[in-house]
């Protein structure tokens, strides 16, 4: 399974890729951050992002994208950036005809480090380490995108196993 991960930031947004199956080690495809310029209209900063991870979803070609939960924080220009920029991450997996699953902060840290309060630090160190990096990603939204399509990659692909077999069950109990 290829999972494009994307960590949602209006100024920097980043991009990971991954393969993996559950229950085994994930592998690197590639790790980005699209940048946009604060001085930009906020449409064009949209439309940056747009087709930047609508270009990275033709060229990788993933299984499924992962996305970030925009959760509230107290500063209320950043969450609206924060939740601009993953309604358009969604909508690139979306479009793609990808399925699109959004996790938030705590279940990537849960998956990737065991600990759900786990720092930034700890997430990029397992990172490195689980995809056998020589060093750390860098800047720390790439670390947190091959986060999110790792969790992808051993939750949501297990999450999705379950989802079909359910679904073959009622249309096979339907008959």
């Amino acid at each position: 399974m290829r999972v494009l991960g994307v960590d949602p930031g209006l100024t920097r947004c980043g991009v990971g890729v991954v393969e993996g199956v559950p229950g085994r080690q994930c592998s690197l495809v590639a790790y980005y951050v699209v940048h946009t310029d604060p001085d930009d209209e906020l449409p064009l900063r949209l439309l940056h992002i747009d087709r930047s991870l609508t270009d990275l979803v033709a060229e990788h070609r993933p299984d499924a994208v992962a996305v970030e939960r925009v959760f509230s924080q107290h500063n209320v220009r950043t969450v609206m950036g924060t939740a601009q920029a993953s309604g358009i991450a969604v909508l690139a997996g979306a479009r793609a005809g990808l399925p699109v699953q959004t996790y938030t902060p705590s279940e990537v840290k849960a998956a990737v480090t065991g600990s759900g309060q786990a720092d930034k630090a700890q997430m990029t160190a397992m990172v490195t380490r689980l995809l056998r990096l020589p060093e750390p990603p860098r800047p720390a939204d790439a670390a947190d995108a091959l986060a999110l399509a790792i969790c992808h990659v051993w939750r949501g692909g297990t999450r999705s196993k379950l989802a079909a077999a359910a679904d073959r069950a009622r249309r096979g109990g339907a008959r």
